[in-house]
């Protein structure tokens, strides 16, 4: 893993209060200069509409200061959930935490 690149795991389901756990962590990584960030829902087996509002936020953020949020891992039904709300046209979304990673060196 590069090391100017957050990797994030987010465990089990991100309903709001995971979501708003997330949400400060990124927030956290966003206010020391990070701008690279992926993650990694291998692990994640629901998403909410607010954990959806956090990952846009954070996209637009990222986007602004030269960087991105990238996606990766997701299951068939987080994967339909992101079609769902259009999601999969506004996010990067790679099978592997490596393919993310080298989508960053393009």
């Amino acid at each position: 893993m590069n090391p100017q690149i957050v990797l994030l795991c987010p465990p089990g389901r991100l309903d709001a209060l995971m979501a708003r756990q997330l949400g400060i962590a990124l927030e956290q990584h966003l206010s020391q200069g990070a701008t690279r960030l992926i993650i990694d829902f291998k692990h994640t087996r629901y998403i909410s509409s607010h954990g959806l509002r956090i990952l846009l936020k954070t996209h637009k953020h990222a986007r602004a200061n030269g960087g991105g949020l990238k996606l990766c891992g997701l299951t068939p039904r987080l994967l339909e959930i992101f079609g769902m709300a259009g999601l999969d046209r506004v996010f990067e979304i790679f099978e592997t935490v490596e393919q993310a990673e080298q989508a960053f060196a393009l």
